[in-house]
């Protein structure tokens, strides 16, 4: 359902994102992320890092890492996916918030919500 190439969105070292391979419904759940998660107050650490520009905020008091596709995911301010975190499963779960064509990069609000439209930390 998705596959890794090249991103014309991203101009960082890698330029990588995430690819629908055939079309994705309005809803379908495109991706289960584990997560690996660790306390705020350890992210002075990971600050330190290049990971730092791809944490997540983990609840009130974690900050999490993303595995699998969950960290390739790029930003739009117009995306087409979304994600909700499932704390149960240990996961962010990512959704297409409208219909997504074969070939057609997969992109999320960095920001959480799809209609935030603030500022990105690392603009």
């Amino acid at each position: 359902m998705i596959e890794i190439k090249t991103s014309e969105l991203s101009n960082g070292e890698f330029n990588r994102g995430v690819f629908a391979t055939r079309n994705i419904s309005k809803g379908e759940l495109i991706h289960e992320a584990p997560v690996i998660a660790y306390p705020n107050e350890e992210h002075v650490f990971i600050e330190k890092t290049l990971l730092a520009d791809y944490a997540f905020e983990y609840g009130s008091d974690h900050t999490a890492i993303l595995l699998g596709y969950g960290m390739l995911f790029n930003h739009s301010y117009q995306p087409n996916a979304t994600y909700q975190i499932n704390f149960k499963n240990d996961t962010f779960d990512f959704y297409a918030y409208r219909d997504i064509k074969e070939g057609e990069e997969i992109l999320i609000n960095y920001n959480g919500d799809v209609d935030n439209k603030d500022p990105l930390w690392f603009d």
